[in-house]
């Protein structure tokens, strides 16, 4: 049985509260909710056998990611909606994938995070009360495509008031930033604590900082200072803005004694927990930088993939160390939805701020990575298809 969190927007002496409420098999009275009808329509549109999609048939650099005009369309199987896409984000990990970093069978449609409207659905997820026309996000493999075929449990309903970009900006980035604050730390953090945030000018990051604030989190975030002005908007409590490696928009930590300027902050006490999606420059700083009995969560490689080191390096402050994934954190539909409806709400009230920094079309898709690779990005990069 389909069921999740809803919220309706309601306004009472010009002060605007977000209301909480849980949906099952149920149409929305309110405009402003955003569980799925449970009325079922047939498309009446057909869906073509073949699209654009951009495909990658080799693993190499950005060049192997082409456009392909005659791709086959997904079938639908039972369970499973078909979501005309109307946004693709553009996640590092996505660069993993292209590399051959992070194994995938060729040849294979990129990307793993979109957003549109459900085209045609399966007897199963009209069941569960999803109807062609509804606004949803989702994170599955082949979303850099006109189609793509998502389990229904996977599916996300985008509420009234979140527009469709930042909606698909929030599956990868927003829920990873989600499970990095709330769950990865295993609670060696508390509120009111010194948490160290690599790269807040970054997507992920720029959403994981003003969470770790809503969270109670004393935050100290690094960036360039050529995303200075962006950066100053998070709330952080301790900004270390770096000189640019020369030649590109990329954070220079060598530039300055991180480790120091955060123990100066910190009286002496370092960090409980840090966060690192920065990788092999980073590593270094991150281990040096925690508290005793503190935590380095290393959840990306975007100038490298951390060298392996001995374990016996955390025995100076019996430190710990993870490193984490965003499916470990949303095995099942429940956890998915809490993480999402947490989010959404904090969006709904105003809590978080999301920058869509850049669109490409699908048409330029080897361009849109370049311009993730090359750190150019001041919040989330998208494709419009």
């Amino acid at each position: 049985m389909f069921s999740l969190l809803s919220r309706r927007v309601v306004s009472a002496n010009n002060v605007t509260k977000v209301v909480a409420s849980t949906t099952t098999n149920s149409s929305c009275s309110s405009s402003s909710c955003y569980a799925f009808s449970s009325r079922f329509m047939m498309s009446t549109t057909s869906i073509p056998s073949t699209m654009r999609a951009a495909v990658v048939r080799e693993t190499g650099d950005a060049n192997v990611l082409k456009m392909e005009s005659d791709f086959p369309t997904p079938e639908l199987k039972p369970g499973q909606v078909i979501v005309k896409n109307k946004y693709a984000g553009i996640n590092f990990i996505d660069t993993y994938h292209r590399k051959g970093l992070y194994a995938r069978d060729l040849p294979f449609v990129g990307g793993q995070e979109g957003g549109g409207e459900v085209a045609a659905v399966s007897e199963e997820a009209a069941s569960q009360g999803i109807q062609v026309g509804d606004r949803v996000a989702y994170s599955v493999f082949g979303s850099y495509a006109e189609y793509t075929a998502v389990p229904a449990a996977k599916l996300l309903p985008v509420p009234q008031g979140v527009p469709l970009d930042v909606a698909t900006s929030c599956v990868v980035q927003g829920l990873t930033a989600h499970y990095l604050v709330t769950s990865a730390h295993a609670d060696l953090i508390k509120e009111g604590e010194w948490c160290l945030i690599h790269g807040v000018g970054g997507g992920t990051c720029q959403w994981a900082a003003q969470m770790a604030k809503i969270r109670g989190y004393k935050v100290i975030g690094t960036c360039s200072k050529g995303k200075e002005d962006i950066c100053k908007k998070l709330g952080c409590d301790e900004l270390i803005a770096l000189d640019e490696v020369p030649g590109t928009a990329y954070e220079d930590y060598e530039s300055m004694d991180i480790v120091a300027r955060v123990m100066e902050v910190t009286g002496g006490q370092g960090c409980k927990a840090v966060i690192d999606g920065i990788g092999k420059s980073t590593v270094d700083i991150s281990i040096n930088s925690l508290a005793h009995r503190g935590i380095f969560v290393s959840f990306g490689n975007a100038s490298g993939a951390v060298p392996a080191f001995p374990v016996l390096r955390l025995i100076g402050k019996s430190a710990y160390v993870t490193r984490p994934k965003l499916l470990d954190y949303t095995t099942n539909r429940e956890e998915l939805v809490w993480r999402a409806d947490e989010v959404f709400g904090w969006l709904l009230e105003g809590k978080l701020q999301v920058s869509v920094d850049t669109t490409f079309p699908l048409e330029q898709a080897a361009e849109g990575h370049l311009y993730l690779e090359a750190g150019k990005s001041k919040g989330k990069v998208l494709y419009e298809i």
